[in-house]
C-alpha cells in the first residue's frame, strides 16, 4: 500500500506579497509633534523680524501683540536713505564673493591631493585641516585683531577675506575630498593615457564630475561668509563694515530702533533665504554624492 504523495500545483508558484509591518501610531503622532515644534522654531523669530519691519512703532510694542496690521515700509525706505545698509551688503557681496571664490581655488586641488594620492604625514595633516573647523572664533578673534593691526590690514576687504579662508578652505577640503574618492581613478588614468598631466585631468575630467560638490561647498562658504559677524564687528571700523555690522549699529546707549534693525535683517536674510530655495536640490545631491560606496 502506496502512500499518497501531496499534488504539486503546476504552472508558476504566485509570489507571495511583502510582509508590512504595522504602524505605530503612537511614534507618527510623536514625529508629526516633533516636526510641528521644530517648524515653528525655526519659522516665528522670521515671521517676527519681516512683521517687526512692516510696522509701525506703536504696532512693534503693542500689547497685546498685533498680527493684523496695514504694512508700511517706512522702515525699508529709512534705511536705504541713509546709505550704511546699502554700503554693508555691498562690502559682504564683496567679501563673500572673493573669499568663496580663493577658498574653492586653494581647497579644490588640496581635497584632491588628499583623495589622490598617499604621502607621509597624511593623516596628521588631514587631523589639522579638520581641526580648523573645531576651533571657536572667539578664542582666535584677538590674535587676528593683532596680527591685522601690525600688518595695516584692519578695516579692509582683505583682512575679512583673509580671515574668513583660514574656516572656508578646511570646509571645501572637508567636502570635496569624498567628492574626488567617490570618482574612480580609472577615469584620471584614463585622460593620462590619452596625453593629458594630472592637472589637465584634474580640470577637463574629474571637476566637472564633482560639481555637485563644489556648488554645496561655494553655498557653505558664501552663507558664512555673508552672515559672519563677530570678526566684521572686531577687525573693521567705518570703510569695510558688512551688513551684520550694519544691522547691529542699530543698537545704541540711547535706545534700540526695532524697525530698521528688523528691516535690515530681513534685507540680509531674504537673499540666502531665495538662494538657498533655488539651489535646494543641487545641494541635497552634492550632499549625499559619496555617501554610498
Amino acid at each position: 500500500m502506496s502512500a499518497t504523495s501531496p499534488s504539486v500545483p503546476s504552472g508558476p508558484i504566485p509570489a507571495q506579497p511583502p510582509r508590512r509591518w504595522s504602524s505605530h501610531p503612537v511614534a507618527d503622532v510623536a514625529q508629526l509633534v516633533a516636526i510641528v515644534v521644530l517648524a515653528i522654531f525655526i519659522l516665528v523669530p522670521i515671521y517676527w523680524m519681516v512683521s517687526t519691519s512692516i510696522k509701525t512703532a506703536n504696532q512693534t510694542f503693542a500689547m497685546p501683540p498685533v498680527f493684523v496690521f496695514q504694512p508700511t515700509f517706512d522702515h525699508y525706505r529709512e534705511v536705504f536713505a541713509e546709505g550704511a545698509v546699502t554700503k554693508g551688503l555691498r562690502n559682504s557681496l564683496i567679501v563673500a564673493s572673493l573669499s568663496t571664490l580663493l577658498a574653492l581655488l586653494l581647497g579644490t586641488p588640496a581635497a584632491y591631493a588628499m583623495a589622490r594620492f598617499d604621502f607621509r604625514g597624511k593623516a596628521s595633516l588631514w587631523f589639522w585641516i579638520i581641526s580648523n573647523r573645531f576651533i571657536s572664533p572667539i578664542v582666535v578673534a584677538l590674535p587676528f585683531f593683532l596680527l591685522a593691526r601690525d600688518l595695516s590690514l584692519l578695516d579692509s576687504h582683505w583682512v575679512l577675506i583673509l580671515t574668513y579662508l583660514t574656516f572656508n578652505i578646511p570646509l571645501v577640503i572637508w567636502l570635496c575630498i569624498d567628492q574626488f574618492r567617490a570618482i574612480p581613478r580609472d577615469i584620471d588614468q584614463a585622460a593620462m593615457v590619452d596625453g593629458a598631466n594630472q592637472w589637465q585631468a584634474l580640470r577637463t575630467v574629474v571637476l566637472p564630475l564633482a560639481i555637485p560638490g563644489l556648488v554645496v561647498a561655494a553655498i557653505l562658504c558664501f552663507v558664512f561668509s555673508w552672515n559672519e559677524f563677530l570678526f566684521a564687528l572686531v577687525l573693521t571700523r567705518a570703510e569695510a563694515k558688512t551688513a551684520p555690522v550694519e544691522a547691529a549699529n542699530f543698537m545704541t546707549g540711547f535706545g534700540v530702533r526695532w524697525g530698521a534693525m528688523m528691516a535690515t535683517g530681513t534685507l540680509i536674510v531674504l537673499p540666502v533665504v531665495v538662494f538657498a530655495a533655488i539651489v535646494s536640490r543641487h545641494l541635497v545631491r552634492g550632499l549625499t554624492m559619496g555617501a554610498v560606496k
